[in-house]
C-alpha cells in the first residue's frame, strides 16, 4: 500500500473529519464570542467604569519615538487591557460550552427505568407466604 493510500485512509477516518468540523465551528464560535464581548459586554462595563476602554489599557515600557523619520522606534507596552478582554472571552466561552454539554448530557440521559414487573410465580409464592403467616398467627 502506497503512502498516498495510507494518508487517504488516515485523513478519511471519522475522528479526523469530526476534529476538522469541530475546529471550524470552534473558530466561528470564537468570533461570535469576541463580538459579544467587544461590542455588547464591554461597552456597558466601560460606561460603568467611567468610559474606560479595556482594550486600550496598557503599561508603556518605552514610548514611541517618531522624531527622526529615518529611524522610527515603535512603542513597547504591556497591553493588560487586551488580556482582560481575553480572560472575559474565555469565561464566556467556557460557560457557553458548559451549558451546551449540560444540555447534551440531559438529552442523552437514559429515561428512568420503570420497575420491572414481578414474575407471576413470585406473586403466587408471596401470597402463599402471607396466607401461611396469617394461619400461624391465628393458631397461636
Amino acid at each position: 500500500m502506497g503512502i498516498f493510500q495510507e494518508f487517504k485512509t488516515f485523513a478519511m477516518r471519522g475522528n479526523v473529519i469530526d476534529l476538522a468540523v469541530g475546529v471550524v465551528i470552534g473558530g466561528a464560535f470564537g468570533k461570535i464570542v469576541t463580538s459579544l464581548v467587544d461590542q455588547i459586554i464591554m461597552p456597558p462595563i466601560g460606561a460603568l467604569t467611567g468610559g474606560v476602554d479595556f482594550s486600550e489599557m496598557k503599561w508603556v515600557l518605552k514610548p514611541a519615538d517618531n522624531s527622526n523619520p529615518a529611524h522610527k522606534v515603535a512603542e513597547i507596552a504591556i497591553q493588560y487591557g487586551a488580556f482582560i478582554n481575553t480572560v472575559i472571552q474565555f469565561v464566556i466561552i467556557a460557560f457557553a460550552i458548559f451549558m451546551v454539554v449540560k444540555a447534551i448530557n440531559k438529552l442523552n440521559r437514559p429515561e428512568a427505568a420503570a420497575p420491572a414487573a414481578v414474575p407471576a410465580d413470585v406473586v403466587v409464592l408471596t401470597e402463599i407466604r402471607d396466607l401461611l403467616k396469617e394461619q400461624g398467627a391465628a393458631n397461636k
